[in-house]
């Protein structure tokens, strides 16, 4: 992997559940995680009394921010009716020269900021609702 943009590392939501998906529009600043909790099995008779886990046990999670400037009604709309209604939807994060995430979130928090002397601006952070799908590039 070689050294990409930031600008194109982007979140797209699906604008009707039919799969049809748009970038949300204005974000300066977006970001992925994934955790994966571990489950310890370590017992008394661990080897050297070092720990253990279980092979695929656990929850693992995904979580989703973004920050930007109000520049298109249609995903911004979009993104406070799923907030507002408490709906689970699809997403995309396209991770340039990776692949592309794809799977059920739900909004979690949104905040709106402005100063006197400069623009609104919307932040937003997501967790994983249920499976998700890895495609490479």
């Amino acid at each position: 992997m070689v050294i990409q943009n930031g600008k194109d590392l982007l979140i797209k939501i699906d604008m009707d559940g039919s799969g049809f998906f748009m970038t949300l529009a204005g974000l300066r600043a977006s970001r992925i995680a994934f955790n994966a909790e571990t489950v310890d099995v370590t017992s008394l008779a661990s080897t050297g009394g070092w720990r253990e886990l279980l092979d695929g046990g656990g929850v693992r999670s995904a979580s989703i921010s973004g920050s930007g400037v109000f520049s298109d009604a249609d995903t911004d709309e979009r993104a406070r009716q799923l907030f507002f209604n408490g709906i689970k939807m699809a997403f995309q994060v396209i991770i340039p020269d990776f692949g592309t995430i794809e799977g059920p979130f739900q909004i979690t928090s949104m905040e709106y900021s402005g100063k006197y002397d400069g623009e609104a601006v919307y932040e937003l952070a997501l967790a994983s609702a249920g499976a998700l799908a890895f495609a490479a590039i």
